[in-house]
């Protein structure tokens, strides 16, 4: 009698459960940038007490204490238009919101786009893929063992990468939202969203003070350029290359704080210096918002969940530190917003004296 061998075969995966919304890439698909606009703010509009927003939530809580908010009880696709201003302003002040269990998955395109196209005009990405018969608005993120793409552009570099979404527009995103349709099982998957006001506070006073007034390139030169080794002739290019130039320390128009708007994977340099000088500048701002554990959230998905977070005073990076074959799908919208609204050099207050006080104190 044989004994019987367990397969080491990895188990196949039961077919998607949103068909409609699978990535569609098509290499010689071409799309129109959205021209300039002015950008009408909800969250200037809104009650700070937020009683459409959370009137019928049944728990509030914090995912930490400077970035990240969870509600629970509240759908979505039910706010009205004063809601979703009490979203807009709520997500300024705490940089991200989680919601789950939300019926926004199952409400359709069209719908989707209306109620993100409250916050402003949509995006439409230049590589990555949106569904084959859906608007060039969504952006689809899947990662399943019938499309590794997204792997493949990560292979051999670590996939914590802290970005803002398309920062080189010349209006960048503002709110945003990303709508888990299915999850790996088990843990991982996570996203990373950190508060870039947190991370300009967090640097002494005469250090901030050099940061404002400088600007920097913001380009997607350098990720059009790995789509194309990537993918070669399959590459998706549906637009040129995108470049603008903004403030290193930004304002905030609802909240009014400062913010550092440099991320890793567009901005090129800092205008005016050199490369070296510039080289310098932004690897160790880089790398101050990657150890920034201590002003970031992590937020765990599940099919139905849908995070909404402000680009203006966060950055993001997935974790990607599940299994590869696992399937991850989901759907990101990406209004855009202001035009980036430079901070003031502020005339010294005394803060670097103190620190400089502070200073001497350790050394005696």
């Amino acid at each position: 009698m044989i004994a019987k061998t367990e397969s080491t075969e990895p188990e196949a995966l039961p077919p998607p459960l949103y068909p409609d919304y699978l990535p569609h890439y098509d290499p010689l698909e071409s799309v129109e940038m959205v021209g300039p606009f002015e950008h009408d703010e909800p969250g200037l509009r809104a009650d700070k007490s937020c009683p459409n927003l959370l009137k019928g939530a049944t728990q509030v809580s914090e995912l930490s204490p400077h970035c990240g908010t969870e509600i629970l009880g509240v759908q979505i696709s039910k706010l009205s238009k004063a809601g979703l201003d009490e979203m807009a302003y709520l997500c300024a002040e705490r940089g991200c919101l989680v919601f789950r269990d939300q019926d926004f998955v199952h409400i359709g395109f069209e719908a989707q786009k209306e109620i993100a196209s409250h916050f402003g005009p949509l995006h439409k990405h230049g590589w990555m893929p949106h569904p084959e018969n859906g608007p060039a608005e969504f952006v689809i993120v899947y990662d399943s063992k019938d499309d590794l793409r997204i792997r493949k552009s990560w292979s051999r570099k670590s996939p914590i990468q802290f970005h803002v979404d398309q920062s080189p527009e010349l209006q960048p995103p503002g709110l945003t939202f990303f709508c888990m349709l299915e999850s790996p099982p088990g843990s991982g998957g996570d996203t990373i969203i950190s508060s870039m006001s947190r991370a300009f506070d967090r640097l002494s006073p005469s250090f901030r003070r050099r940061l404002e007034g400088l600007t920097a390139v913001h380009t997607t030169a350098n990720p059009i350029a790995r789509e194309i080794r990537d993918n070669g002739n399959l590459a998706v290019l549906r637009r040129p290359i995108t470049k603008a130039v903004h403030p290193v320390v930004t304002i905030h128009p609802v909240t009014g704080r400062k913010s550092l708007f440099v991320n890793s994977s567009y901005t090129q340099r800092i205008t005016g210096w050199d490369d070296e000088e510039s080289d310098m500048m932004l690897r160790f701002l880089f790398d101050h918002v990657t150890r920034g554990q201590d002003f970031a959230c992590r937020v765990r998905y599940e099919p139905g969940t849908i995070v909404v977070w402000d680009q203006r005073c966060t950055q993001h990076s997935q974790t990607l530190d599940y299994e590869a074959g696992g399937r991850r799908h989901a759907f990101r919208l990406t209004p855009l917003s202001n035009v980036p609204i430079p901070s003031k050099i502020e005339e010294d207050d005394g803060a670097c004296a103190r620190d400089n006080e502070r200073v001497i104190l350790n050394l005696c």
